[in-house]
């Protein structure tokens, strides 16, 4: 059994491995549509080294040769489609069709055609060059747009795969690949094309792998970190982000507020008009915290009815105006909800606060609103410093 052959073994087991992997993914994580793309590149491509086996070793070579570059050429449109999706940018609607077409008309007019030369090879390696290429430009443009970097070391991989099948013909015309596919299988072209080929394909795949745990984290960690009825950070997400915040503006010498809001008598509206009612005005609350704070405010939402907002490079004067702002935007809180005040406090980050005595103090403020009679901010506007 030549080198060869135990090449294309290995590379049956990796595509069978990657299939399997991109499947798992695919069935956990439905919202990653990439993977079910990377699942048929493999699980098609699987059908490429089968082929070159089974032209070695039955006596139907012309069927087997046609199914090993078709089945290449579809596991190369999927992968695209693949890179696509995880890109989230779509080129022209033109580019990939015609790049299939021009791939098969190529491949039609090769049968004619010696081999061993690179014009053969060249035509012959089209889709694959093609399509990594444009992979590679899809790969610049993410960087351009998210400032990735993982995207970066992606479009590096892309790029020395689509220049691996662009310098094949070379090879394959200095060391011979065969006057036909089942001299191909015996030839050291083969098995130089077939084990760099593997390398390639698991370096491939293993980035796009990453690319995609690595989507699959981000979009776990934001779940974990979001109160699902408001659509604002929970206290989990609260206390992550707020202690990176309290370490900027250490580092910078910003000033920085929190704001502690309590919605007042809460516990009525759930009596009077039902948890659903309810729910929905926490919701109304949620997103008019966001609306009437600043966009670098980092707002949550406790538990029950308590509701935080961290003010970044805010005075107490600021936090308390904008704590003014969100009491009076209850007033417009929806058509169809009742009506509802809220109490709130604030406390200014000293020298030696930890998040945990800054959000003390602001509640003991809140407490303290709540005491001198509900639907106000304390300390006051007048006695802010």
């Amino acid at each position: 059994m030549s080198g060869a052959v135990y090449a294309l073994i290995v590379n049956a087991c990796v595509a069978v491995l990657f299939a399997a992997t991109f499947a798992v993914l695919r069935a956990s994580y439905p919202q990653q549509r990439a993977t079910g793309w990377f699942c048929a590149t493999y699980a098609i491509g699987l059908l490429t080294p089968l082929s070159e086996l089974a032209i070695r070793y039955t006596g139907a070579p012309l069927v087997f040769t046609a199914t090993s570059y078709l089945s290449l050429v579809l596991s190369m449109l999927c992968f695209t489609q693949g890179v696509i999706a995880l890109s989230g940018r779509r080129p022209a609607r033109a580019v990939v069709p015609t790049i299939a077409i021009l791939a098969l008309a190529g491949r039609m007019m090769l049968d004619d055609h010696a081999r061993n030369t690179i014009g053969y090879g060249l035509v012959f390696q089209f889709p694959f060059y093609a399509m990594l290429l444009l992979c590679t430009v899809m790969a610049v443009c993410a960087v351009r747009q998210q400032r990735d970097p993982w995207w970066a070391g992606l479009g590096v991989v892309f790029a020395i795969t689509a220049s691996y099948f662009l310098v094949k013909p070379i090879f394959a015309a200095v060391f011979g690949s065969g006057e036909s596919m089942r001299d191909y299988v015996d030839s050291s072209y083969a098995l130089f094309s077939q084990a760099l080929g593997g390398l390639l394909t698991i370096s491939t795949a293993l980035s796009v792998l990453l690319m995609i745990v690595r989507s699959i984290l981000r979009t776990t960690r934001a779940e974990s970190e979001t109160d699902m009825l408001t659509c604002i950070a929970n206290r989990r997400g609260f206390e992550r982000r707020a202690a990176a915040a309290i370490a900027t503006a250490r580092r910078l010498g910003a000033p920085m507020a929190a704001i502690l809001l309590d919605l007042d008598h809460f516990k009525q509206v759930n009596d009077r008009f039902g948890h659903a009612t309810g729910d929905a005005v926490l919701h109304a609350f949620g997103q008019a915290l966001t609306c009437a704070l600043p966009p670098g405010a980092l707002v949550a939402r406790l538990g029950g009815e308590e509701f935080v907002a961290l003010l970044s490079g805010a005075a107490p004067r600021d936090a308390v105006a904008a704590a003014e702002a969100i009491r009076a935007a209850l007033a417009r809180l929806g058509p169809g909800l009742p009506t509802v005040t809220v109490s709130g406090g604030i406390a200014e980050l000293r020298p030696h606060d930890t998040l945990v005595t800054l959000l003390d103090r602001a509640d003991r403020h809140a407490y303290a609103a709540k005491q001198a009679g509900r639907d106000r901010i304390y300390p006051p506007l007048s006695s802010a410093t």
